[in-house]
């Protein structure tokens, strides 16, 4: 049943550990493709297996291959029949000429009488999916190129029931050109994993030395060329090598894809990734792209003109959203805006967030008096703060003082605004140049409550007279550990703020498991933060013009852009696949947080604590 099946496999996911002695590329590391090819040079004759060495699938399984076929044909459950008719036509071809090995025209036989539908209409629709979806390893296929340099004869040999002429083409639309020969196991009735087609090999080419074969399969590629007195060279199976640290808590054909492109671009041994590119690529990839296709249906569907992408989460965001809708260009704006800057722009009107941001949150957290008003921007305020409340500057806020400094500050709340007054102004300016002809826009933030988007919109229409509505779009919503959960959600009821990952209508699963307090906003916020310092404020210079004011970049900034690499180019993998396919990968909300679910689980507290250094969690904004 399915919530068995469901069961099973969260049990499974939870048991998973992620790698930790560095890096998954470094498992994979090789030597160049041609450093290989020099140490290869010795050989006049090279063979390499097809699928999974010289030709990827973008699946985790190849047989999910089917589910692309049975969405053409219009057919439920056709990976399945698909996968028992091909075994049912080996068995038939086994009872009748003792061989497995079928071709493809024999299993669309068996298919045609299970199933009704027309054999040539099968056959023309799974050919065409599988010349659409393999594509050239990008390790083998330099390694190829190097070989045919020194003018080495090349052989392509494969277990596989499509026939020579279909691999070739294969190989060829892959890039890889033409090959000496190809041999492939239907054409031949054995098979390289029993041995025989090495031998058809050895007698057509006259081979009595200086052959070596090259593939995945240990018993296949290795062992049977060892016993039939070929050497051998082992490369790994990129998604046996990758899928122990994939989750599986996705979709099925989404799941597949992610962790099909993941397996081969981490795994392919071309290059070795840093921790960070990793965490980008693995974890941050999938829902950048289906965060920023939720924003531009989001887009489409409320009319939104300008799409408002805040600083500092939205840095990257901006640049994945443009990859993915060029055409967008004119319609999105980096926004300068951060917790720090709203609380003080928009401190008339919500001077309780304003309290309960600046000090009660701060408050037995090891920050002194003076850095806390020097953070509000009320320095000129620490002395007689401290004189009539009896407090030293350098004295800690904590519980036991914090409502002597709130107490002096609300009886002095008409200086304090006469403080920011000018910050208003200079914020005000900055807005009416980004909003300049926008009717209606969005703001989008990582999360998690959406008070920057609700205090950007009071800013921009009720302090600023601008007329444009601003909603939110956040990526995920306030969890449901969290004490502020009840508090914002009126404005997800009303539509005021949407969120993308879960809320309490959506995927309340994750909405449940969701905690703060266990880091998990500061894992999500990691993959977005910018190499830059997040806003201070907007201030205003002498001739009433504005200038924006940021805080120190991030200590090792070189590190944040590194997984803002892995994240690019997770992206663009992801939109060749698509243009491969021909069709729109769909990524909801509960699949993209699917990947971060194992990085989240208590097991794989070691898999974060080399990236801890860059998580930023006391600074405000």
């Amino acid at each position: 049943m399915p919530w068995i099946r469901e069961k099973y496999r969260k049990i499974k996911e939870e048991g998973k550990l992620l790698y930790t002695r560095g890096s998954e590329s470094s498992r994979a590391a090789k030597e160049s493709p041609r450093e290989l090819a020099k140490r290869l040079g010795k050989y006049e004759i090279l063979s390499f297996d097809v699928f999974d060495t010289l030709l990827f699938r973008p699946f985790s399984a190849p047989e999910d291959l089917f589910y692309l076929v049975g969405i053409k044909l219009g057919y439920p459950n056709f990976k399945k029949l698909r996968m028992q008719a091909e075994e049912r036509a080996r068995k038939e071809k086994y009872d009748k000429e003792n061989t497995r090995e079928v071709t493809f025209e024999e299993i669309w036989e068996v298919m045609e009488r299970e199933t009704g539908i027309p054999k040539e209409a099968g056959m023309q629709a799974e050919w065409e999916t599988e010349y659409d979806c393999c594509y050239a390893n990008p390790y083998m296929i330099a390694l190829v190129g190097e070989l045919k340099k020194q003018k080495k004869r090349i052989l392509a040999v494969s277990d596989m029931y499509l026939g020579r002429e279909r691999i070739e083409k294969l190989l060829e639309h892959a890039g890889y050109g033409n090959f000496y020969q190809c041999f492939v196991s239907c054409d031949y009735k054995t098979s390289k994993s029993q041995g025989g087609l090495y031998e058809v090999v050895r007698k057509t080419m006259k081979i009595s030395r200086g052959y070596i074969h090259i593939g995945d399969q240990f018993h296949s590629d290795y062992r049977q060329a060892k016993e039939h007195g070929m050497d051998a060279y082992p490369v790994i199976n990129v998604n046996q090598k990758g899928n122990p640290y994939r989750t599986f808590s996705m979709s099925e054909i989404t799941g597949s894809i992610y962790r099909g492109i993941s397996n081969s671009w981490i795994y392919n041994g071309l290059k070795i990734y840093s921790r960070e590119y990793e965490y980008g690529f693995l974890y941050g990839g999938l829902f950048a792209v289906g965060y920023c296709r939720y924003i531009h249906c989001y887009k489409k569907e409320h009319q939104i003109d300008r799409l408002l992408f805040l600083s500092r989460d939205g840095y990257v965001l901006l640049k994945v959203y443009r990859l993915l809708f060029p055409e967008e260009i004119k319609n999105t704006r980096y926004a300068f805006w951060s917790r720090l800057a709203a609380l003080k722009i928009t401190a008339p009107y919500f001077r309780q967030e304003y309290f309960q941001r600046f000090l009660y949150h701060k408050q037995n957290q090891k920050f002194t008096i003076a850095q806390i008003l020097n953070q509000m921007d009320l320095k000129e305020f620490l002395f007689p703060l401290c004189r009539t409340m009896k407090l030293e500057a350098g004295e800690e806020l904590t519980n036991r003082n914090v409502e002597k400094v709130k107490k002096y500050l609300t009886d002095s709340w008409s200086e304090v605004l006469a403080c920011y007054s000018r910050q208003q102004k200079a914020g005000g300016l900055y807005y009416k140049e980004l909003l300049q002809d926008s009717k209606k826009a969005a703001a989008v933030d990582i999360g998690w409550a959406g008070s920057g988007a609700l205090m950007l919109d009071y800013a921009v229409n009720q302090m600023w007279k601008l007329s444009c509505p601003v909603t939110g779009i956040l990526a995920g919503a306030v969890g449901a550990g969290s004490p502020e959960t009840s508090g914002y959600e009126p404005f997800f009821f009303q539509g005021k703020v949407t969120s993308y990952l879960y809320s309490q209508r959506e995927n309340r699963d994750l909405w449940r498991s969701h905690h703060p307090e266990k880091g998990h906003n500061l894992y999500w916020e990691l993959l977005l933060g910018a190499p830059q310092g997040s806003l201070r404020g907007f201030y205003l210079k002498d001739d009433n013009t504005y200038e924006i004011r940021l805080k120190e970049p991030p200590a090792q900034a070189e590190r944040i852009r590194d997984i803002h690499r892995g994240i690019l180019d997770f992206a663009e993998l992801f939109l060749q696949t698509e243009q491969r396919l021909g069709m729109e990968i769909p990524v909801s909300g509960r699949d993209a947080y699917g990947p971060m679910l194992l990085a989240e689980s208590e097991k794989n507290h070691r898999f974060m604590e080399e990236l801890e250094d860059l998580m930023d969690d006391i600074h405000v904004g």
